[in-house]
């Protein structure tokens, strides 16, 4: 391994570059300056020409100014590097001796006059990857003073001896494990429970049982390498820089920007080599054929007219193949997804919902789908999906209005109610297990836990209802009616819609306020927003102006306005495992599946944004 410019002599703990002399000489006596020239000195009579012969007065021979006298101007000149700069040049120095290039570090050390770590750093890394675990610990003495936390030394000390160890027990050398293990390791008084997992390793009959119970890639640069990477934690930068570190601030970097990107609808691939790391990333919607932009929808890719009469409801299962829709035509339907190119197919009708259907329900492993119907409805339908079969169809009374449910997490029970006080929990059969009385229901939600569920109610509010203790608590308080809300996979988030007010995003463990989202047109029709793509980052929603509105979780204006439905948009559904599908369900009688746009020419693409309003500042 290259010393890479630290092992000149110079001992002093100072790790900032060596041209500390005020005129910016290099600190190597006879050392290559960075113009590629030698100094000299003529026993301090001045600097040396091409010939040899000193200049001076009386020498007779005439200075040569571009050869010597301008150049050493220049270097007296020079500017003493910054602790930014000087900070770049170790960053680079490191990348190019990872790459193996370790003769350009020794001359950009040299050049620069700085040094890439200290010198002590430097023989403790040679000695580890040599194995020499001996002359390691003793470079831990001289280190130590380096350290901002002395304690540090011993939790080193046990990973060199633990490397030591294993070592020892791979080449067969049972006696000196057990020295290390008894003499060096256990004095530690160190993570004794690990020490206990160690001595278990004595019993391994051979190498290949030793490596996988100790989950240890063996002797060699490998591990050694694995092993610097965790000693180097513990030692401040200044002496080593942290393992692969200009990597790392890459990989920030393209992860912040994508962070940023309002349009970013991609799962985040770590590896720099997925990205150009010459040009910013942008998904910028004003380049439709940009392949940054492909999985965004924004674009009709297919319009299902099968329904006769308004679409009041869509709904993607939990797997994202197939979508359900239900509509005033008294029929629900299952559509298809192709895996491929993401285009439906009519899978089955299900018919006889008198009242139409307004709300569906997918079971935890999509094998069910509940239905209900409007505020007059006193009835839920629960399908077989796979067999087209109605397994269930469930009325209490005649006076009930069964508007809204929702899946308990195992499978085996939902929650189901209404706007005249029903408020109910039941088995697959439809039996009544669990009853509140006095709730009128507007929307329900069972959170992940089983236990708990979210109901908003006629109180502009949403509550917290548990059906094992009886009991119950108040979680969102609105000033205006909440006509239907969802809530994110992690439990976390509550999206609402909120008559004459528009969407609001709310906070259900801190219960504050985080987001009110503009564009949308909200009166007093029931419209159900979504979370979705990637991550969940996007909000989309319906809205009684024709569109489908697409925010940034983060900003309160929309990123894109989808037009092409010609009555009020009820209900919007992004799929969960395709994050650019997203199909929307209208009054107008269609639903319409939005993709990503085609690769288009400039003229298509302008054709295009009228339908996919560019909201890009």
């Amino acid at each position: 391994m290259q010393s890479n410019g630290s092992g000149q002599g110079q001992e002093s703990t100072d790790l900032s570059c060596l041209n500390s002399a005020q005129n910016g000489e290099s600190s190597t006596a006879g050392g290559t300056h960075s113009n590629g020239l030698l100094s000299s000195t003529d026993n301090g009579n001045g600097v040396g020409t091409s010939n040899g012969s000193a200049t001076g007065p009386g020498s007779g021979t005439s200075a040569a100014p571009t050869a010597s006298g301008s150049e050493v101007g220049s270097l007296k000149k020079k500017k003493r590097l910054s602790q930014a700069e000087e900070d770049v040049i170790r960053l680079i120095g490191q990348h190019l001796h990872g790459l193996g290039l370790n003769q350009t570090v020794d001359l950009l050390m040299q050049e620069s006059g700085c040094r890439l770590e200290h010198s002590s750093a430097t023989k403790f890394r040679n000695h580890v990857m040599e194995g020499e675990w001996d002359k390691a610990e003793n470079d831990l003495n001289e280190l130590r003073a380096l350290m901002h936390s002395p304690n540090a030394i011993v939790r080193m000390k046990f990973l060199l001896l633990q490397q030591k160890y294993l070592e020892y027990l791979e080449d067969g050398k049972v006696l000196e494990a057990l020295q290390v293990l008894r003499g060096e390791l256990t004095p530690l008084k160190y993570n004794t429970d690990r020490i206990h997992v160690l001595s278990g390793y004595l019993m391994c009959s051979h190498a290949e049982d030793l490596k996988a119970k100790a989950e240890w890639e063996g002797k060699g640069t490998a591990s050694r390498c694995r092993l610097l990477d965790k000693l180097q934690t513990y030692l401040p930068p200044s002496v080593m820089l942290p393992p692969r570190r200009m990597q790392t601030l890459l990989r920030q970097a393209v992860e912040l920007q994508r962070d940023r990107c309002l349009y970013h609808n991609t799962k985040l691939d770590s590896s720099l080599d997925s990205v150009s790391l010459l040009l910013d990333h942008v998904c910028s919607r004003s380049v439709l054929h940009s392949p940054h932009w492909k999985q965004f929808p924004c674009y009709t890719q297919q319009i299902l007219t099968e329904h006769c009469n308004e679409v009041w409801f869509c709904k993607f299962s939990n797997d994202g193949t197939k979508l359900a829709t239900g509509s005033k035509d008294t029929t629900v339907i299952i559509w298809q997804v192709d895996p491929e190119t993401h285009q439906l197919k009519l899978l089955r009708t299900l018919e006889g919902h008198a009242y139409g259907v307004s709300y569906l329900a997918w079971s935890p492993d999509d094998m069910y789908l509940i239905a209900c119907g409007p505020d007059d409805c006193s009835e839920l339908w629960l399908w077989n999906v796979q067999t087209g079969e109605l397994r269930t169809k469930m009325s209490q009374s005649h006076e009930d209005s069964l508007t809204s449910v929702a899946w308990n997490p195992d499978g085996k029970r939902f929650v189901t109610g209404g706007q005249r006080g029903q408020f109910y929990q039941c088995d697959l059969d439809g039996n009544l297990l669990d009853s509140w009385e006095g709730v009128r229901v507007q929307c329900l939600w069972c959170l992940g836990d089983g236990r708990a569920v979210l109901a908003s109610d006629t109180h502009q509010r949403i509550r917290g209802y548990n059906f094992e203790d009886l009991t119950d608590r108040n979680i969102v308080q609105e000033d205006h009616p909440i006509m239907s809300f969802t809530v994110s996979k992690n439990g976390r988030l509550a999206l609402l819609n909120v008559a004459t007010q528009g969407v609001h995003l709310w906070d259900l463990q801190d219960r504050v306020l985080v987001r009110k989202y503009q564009g949308v047109t909200q009166g007093f029709y029931t419209i159900h927003s979504c979370f979705g793509g990637h991550n969940e980052d996007f909000i989309a929603s319906g809205s009684e102006d024709h569109k489908v509105y697409i925010w940034h979780r983060r900003g309160e204006l929309p990123i894109a306005e989808l037009t092409g439905h010609t009555r009020t948009v009820n209900c919007v559904s992004w799929n969960p495992v395709i994050p650019g599908l997203l199909a929307s369900a209208s009054d107008d009688g269609t639903v319409r599946v939005w993709g990503p746009a085609p690769f288009l020419d400039s003229q298509e693409a302008d054709g295009l944004n009228e339908n996919c309003s560019n909201m890009d500042s």
